[in-house]
């Protein structure tokens, strides 16, 4: 009998120390990851200015773009100040690869801090809104699939395989 009620026990511990959302997020970071960067590797130098159309953007805003959302969105989840993220969408592609790298290994030494404990939690919201941290991991993951979804286009259009087209 006691055994049964100390395996109920260890099972609710086990069960409360559980964070499948938070878990989920950093999870998905590596493939997130190694696919924008692959995206911002791939393109051209010389077509970092490239935009679809006159109203699109170019292909350097993304890049920049995804750098300090990672930056403001980690840091809004995990409380901590988001470092400057020291480009613009004109800067060099080397710079910009190179913000984007640092902003994921940011990203990485940040999320660990989230729990999923915190996900009723309200944070600061771009445009003053409110939301729960749990919105903003909504955000951040739908984020990442927006950003390399929109240099995958770009690289379509320029006939280059983004990196989750290419054969392995």
């Amino acid at each position: 009998m006691w055994r049964m009620a100390l395996a109920t026990v260890l099972l609710s511990v086990c069960a409360c120390a559980q964070n499948p959302v938070s878990d989920a997020l950093r999870d998905d970071l590596p493939r997130m990851q190694k696919n924008t960067i692959g995206a911002a590797e791939e393109m051209p130098a010389d077509k970092y200015g490239y935009k679809p159309t006159e109203a699109q953007v170019p292909f350097g805003h993304w890049v920049s773009h995804a750098t300090g959302a990672n930056y403001i969105i980690c840091s809004k989840l995990t409380g901590a100040t988001a470092p400057d993220t020291g480009v613009k969408e004109t800067d060099p592609k080397e710079k910009l690869v190179d913000a984007l790298k640092k902003s994921f290994d940011y990203c990485t030494a940040q999320l660990p801090k989230l729990q999923d404990s915190q996900l009723g939690e309200q944070i600061d919201w771009f445009g003053g809104r409110k939301m729960t941290k749990a919105a903003g991991v909504l955000a951040l993951s739908a984020d990442w699939a927006d950003h390399y979804s929109q240099m995958s286009s770009y690289l379509r259009l320029n006939g280059l395989l983004p990196p989750t087209a290419k054969k392995k």
